[in-house]
């Protein structure tokens, strides 16, 4: 993977134009199961989407001559985007049937699928809904461990649980670039744990100022352009 990614004068999530957007762009498909009488809970289902980032990413097919290396480095090499639309009964049937992987973190299931041109996505996908993906945690998730992976979300800005996914995944894939192999390795063989949690009032501004890996958001939906939305605190990178 080529540094490039990494500096923050040419980030794929920067509100202002780049050399990324000359390059054909790509969108890579979320699909949260929500079926109308068990809908999952909302953090569950933004754990679940930010570690199917990782498991693409880290994915063998993803890499060298992987069957979709070329579609991830061209992913990679434009804006990063993700969308994440929803699915139940036979449509998350017809979801499951497409080339994918399927993570499932407490009561949620999200199916993450190699990137697709942005104006290209597979039939199955395309019929499915994008707004409207609202979620509640029934109570509040536990505190984060002093020692796990945590992606803290912006609490002054209120997103919807599709936007919160999508920006979740984007936090894990900067905390992913950053990490040298040895970590990536270790993240992945402990199964890639993390949490995602709303940042206190008080200490976001501690957060966004700390070095830490920061997704200011492009501003293509629901948001003001160069909103900043999450910060990866991941302990290798403290």
């Amino acid at each position: 993977m080529s540094p490039v990614h990494e500096s923050p004068g040419d980030s794929p999530f920067r509100a202002e134009p780049s050399a990324r957007d000359r390059a054909p762009q790509f969108v890579l498909p979320l699909v949260v199961r929500i079926e109308k009488t068990a809908p999952p809970a909302r953090t569950d289902a933004l754990e679940a989407a930010a570690r199917a980032v990782l498991v693409m990413l880290s994915d063998e097919r993803s890499l060298g001559d992987g069957e979709w290396a070329q579609a991830m480095r061209d992913w990679q090499d434009a804006r990063i985007r993700k969308v994440v639309r929803r699915a139940r009964g036979a449509e998350w049937r017809r979801a499951e049937a497409l080339p994918g992987i399927t993570v499932t973190c407490g009561t949620a299931e999200v199916r993450v699928f190699p990137p697709v041109p942005l104006d290209g996505w597979p039939r199955e996908l395309a019929k499915l809904q994008v707004s409207g993906t609202d979620l509640d945690d029934p109570e509040p998730p536990p505190a984060a461990g002093p020692s796990a992976p945590v992606i803290w979300l912006n609490p002054e800005l209120g997103m919807s649980a599709g936007k919160a996914m999508a920006q979740a995944g984007h936090g894990v894939q900067l905390a992913w670039w950053e990490l040298s192999e040895k970590e990536r390795n270790a993240w992945r063989e402990a199964g890639f744990p993390l949490a995602v949690r709303t940042a206190g009032a008080e200490r976001w501004p501690e957060l966004t100022a700390s070095g830490l890996p920061l997704v200011r958001d492009a501003g293509f939906t629901e948001i003001a352009p160069g909103s900043c939305t999450v910060v990866a605190d991941h302990p290798a990178l403290r």
